[in-house]
């Protein structure tokens, strides 16, 4: 993180309170201190760069602020949010269908890693010999699982309104998170097969 002050960065920690320091997801009993992490740009103490190493910390989005004083006893407070992802991708699992097989109704669920996100969804539900039927798009916040309360219902019709025939059908959903910056953060499952009955 970066850091600019026209007086010069206070790092010396020399006054109870006036500690460079960051509070990691509310956790206020467990600040962080950043003193010995910032380093000011060659030349010019006016401005300078803290890297902090954090581990261990869980996937998905996670919230910093951080708290710094100038050398003339100003504080100013910052706050940003993050994800944690083990990859760039996001993991879906668990996926299925409830009621499988079903007749007029069933129910799309999933356990994804892009908790407390907002994520496009993304269903589509094809034939055997792989003829697109069926496309779904909706957008959820969700804590990480899409379950019988929240699901992506369907009712066994086609994009046309019509009811498909009995049979074995495939399905994939694919999902997408917004990052700031422009940036997303991306997801698919494998095909996985639904049963209509009649």
């Amino acid at each position: 993180m970066s850091l600019r002050d026209d007086n010069g960065i206070n790092v010396v920690g020399n006054s109870i309170g006036h500690d460079l320091e960051a509070v990691l997801d509310e956790d206020t009993q467990n600040s962080l201190l950043l003193n010995d992490f910032f380093e000011a740009k060659l030349d010019d103490y006016t401005q300078g760069e803290v890297r902090y190493p954090i581990s261990s910390l869980a996937e998905g989005l996670h919230k910093i602020r951080v708290k710094a004083w100038d050398i003339a006893n100003n504080s100013s407070e910052g706050y940003t949010e993050f994800i944690v992802a083990s990859s760039a991708d996001i993991a879906l699992k668990h996926v299925l269908n409830y009621p499988n097989p079903f007749t007029d109704r069933t129910c799309f669920q999933f356990e994804h890693s892009a908790s407390n996100q907002q994520i496009d969804i993304l269903l589509q539900v094809y034939t055997i010999s792989g003829r697109l039927v069926k496309t779904i798009e909706t957008s959820v916040l969700s804590d990480g699982a899409l379950r019988q309360g929240d699901c992506i219902e369907w009712d066994g019709r086609d994009d046309f309104g019509d009811k498909l025939a009995r049979g074995v059908y495939l399905y994939k959903i694919k999902v997408r998170a917004n990052l700031p910056g422009g940036s997303a953060l991306k997801g698919e499952s494998k095909f996985e097969k639904l049963v209509l009955l009649k």
